[in-house]
């Protein structure tokens, strides 16, 4: 049985890999479009992609959305989230079904909405229509892992502090926060991802001068398959590939450290 499970896991790694295993490499072919297997190897994309501001733009408005967005959605979410799990009130059904409502429905129906909203708000294809659209879509999602984290965190903590003399504010800063912090970053990271990587509500509301990385991928494959496209991807799974590994290395690393200093 523990062998079949192996087998089965390892298929489906397989599966999730596979188009990885061609992404990678098409991003150091020679081919003038996505051309797999290569027929020859060469790193000309990869210059090209940091040479063109019409790749590096739309990364740099990315970047700069999302982080925008994970602060924007914590300012939002945080008491909102505190509100929610740890009071009662008149109406908390009904919040609590508006904050998960952007997961229910599809994004297309979003992003026509948030499309004649913007605009009559002057805010198409601005900057701050984007965040706030974006933020609008990360807000179930942090609700969720920061509401999570909240539920089980024990608050005989606070009541120690606030017995001590301590204020609200300072027992939120010093007790609250430090026990909690992976709860908020983990809240503030998937909201960075869910900016980051939307493209649905972009397509809607961006603009030339605020058009995002997905966005621009979407139009590059639509209108000629442009093998930066595989560049990009190759970055991106570098990226998260780093993200994942980084905290396992340091926790390797201190406990490593710790052993010496035994």
């Amino acid at each position: 049985m523990r062998v079949f499970l192996l087998l089965l896991g390892a298929l489906v790694l397989a599966f999730v890999a596979a188009p990885l295993l061609i992404v990678v490499p098409m991003s150091f072919s020679t081919a003038a479009s996505l051309e797999f297997p290569p027929p020859g190897w060469s790193t000309a994309y990869y210059a090209a992609y940091f040479n063109d501001a019409r790749w590096t733009r739309p990364t740099m408005n990315s970047l700069g959305i999302a982080l925008a967005v994970s602060v924007v959605t914590m300012v939002l979410v945080t008491p909102a989230t505190f509100a929610l799990v740890r009071h009662r009130f008149a109406g908390k059904g009904v919040m609590n079904l508006l904050l998960m409502l952007p997961l229910a429905v599809p994004h297309i129906v979003i992003a026509i909405g948030y499309y004649a909203y913007l605009a009559d708000l002057r805010l198409l294809q601005t900057f701050p229509g984007i965040i706030l659209a974006h933020t609008a879509l990360s807000v179930p999602l942090a609700f969720l892992v920061l509401s999570a984290n909240l539920k089980g965190f024990d608050r005989g903590l606070e009541r120690a502090a606030l017995s001590l003399g301590a204020s609200p504010a300072k027992t939120f800063w010093h007790v609250t926060l430090p026990v909690l912090w992976p709860g908020f970053m983990a809240a503030s990271l998937f909201a960075f991802v869910q900016s980051f990587d939307e493209t649905v509500v972009a397509l809607f509301i961006s603009g030339r001068e605020t058009e995002t990385l997905p966005r621009k991928m979407f139009d590059s494959m639509r209108s000629q398959a442009d093998p930066v496209i595989a560049v990009v991807s190759t970055l991106l799974f570098t990226a998260v590939v780093v993200l994942v590994l980084a905290p396992v290395l340091w926790r390797a690393l201190s406990r490593r450290r710790s052993e010496t200093a035994r």
